[in-house]
């Protein structure tokens, strides 16, 4: 029988990981979420969004016959490693296209099995039998249960520099679609950032447009939540240095200034352009 996509289970992101018994937790991945499916027809691996990317992914799909199923459904996350051993978003793709023998598909569910729908199982259950399926040193690896506190947990994860962790309820059954049986709380990093301009719009909070140093390519908008006196400085320093806007940037109720201001950002790590982002401080740049 050919088994089909299932939808996948999507956590709900929280600022603080779930305390209690009844969560396990696990390291949050930088990578692509991925459903790995073994059939009579073979092995193919889809996107979250259930497109078949099998043929980007020819090692993995070699792997699978590791994991001994006839048949079987992983939800997974296909990462690549940076020399410091941190899941790379940045090289992923890279690896995806150049470097295949670089990639890992870390498994953390198990929805089907040589012809058994699991998801009414518990998640722990389901998980033992995921584990015992992989083997260490390979390329398909099993996500391990972090041991500890919740707190002390993603305190160490964030200071490693890791993007965050999912805390999952030990007893829940899967189930596709936006869940809290699954909690995700990601860590934040600072970095800096150009800055394109300050939008302000009556009785609404003002926005900070930033962009990559590098490239020049608009990331997002960044919260201004400093002080006052922070704020207005910002404000009469953007006046005294307008600009125009960006090609292709129209925004009414933004005061675009020239290049050479540089904002500190404090925003969510492992997020391609900026989410839930707040400006620092700022400079001119020398």
């Amino acid at each position: 029988m050919r088994l089909k996509f299932v939808a996948p289970l999507m956590p709900t992101l929280v600022d603080q990981p779930p305390e209690g018994e009844n969560w396990l937790h696990e390291v949050k991945f930088d990578g692509y979420r991925s459903q790995l499916i073994i059939d009579e027809d073979g092995t193919r691996i889809y996107t979250r969004n259930g497109l078949d990317w099998t043929s980007k992914y020819r090692d993995l799909v070699a792997e699978a016959a590791h994991l001994g199923a006839d048949s079987a459904i992983v939800d997974g996350e296909i990462i690549v490693l940076n020399d410091a051993g941190l899941s790379d978003f940045g090289a992923l793709r890279k690896a995806i296209t150049r470097r295949q023998h670089e990639l890992y598909f870390v498994a953390f569910d198990l929805l089907h099995l040589d012809g058994q729908d699991l998801r009414d199982m518990a998640l722990e259950e389901r998980r033992e039998i995921l584990s015992g399926m992989t083997e260490p040193g390979r390329r398909i690896q099993f996500s391990e249960p972090l041991p500890g506190d919740a707190k002390a947990i993603f305190h160490l994860l964030d200071q490693a520099g890791l993007e965050g962790m999912v805390s999952k309820r030990r007893d829940s059954k899967y189930r596709s679609g936006p869940s809290t049986a699954w909690l995700k709380a990601k860590c934040y990093a600072v970095d800096e950032y150009e800055l394109l301009g300050v939008e302000r719009e009556a009785g609404k909070p003002a926005f900070a447009l930033m962009a990559d140093r590098a490239t020049g390519r608009y990331v997002g908008s960044a919260f201004i939540n400093s002080s006052r006196a922070i704020r207005e400085r910002l404000w009469k320093q953007v006046q005294e240095h307008a600009g125009e806007a960006p090609k292709g940037m129209k925004r009414p109720a933004t005061q675009w200034a020239k290049p050479g201001i540089i904002g500190r950002v404090k925003h969510l790590r492992g997020e391609e352009d900026l989410r839930h982002a707040s400006l620092q401080d700022f400079w001119e740049e020398n």
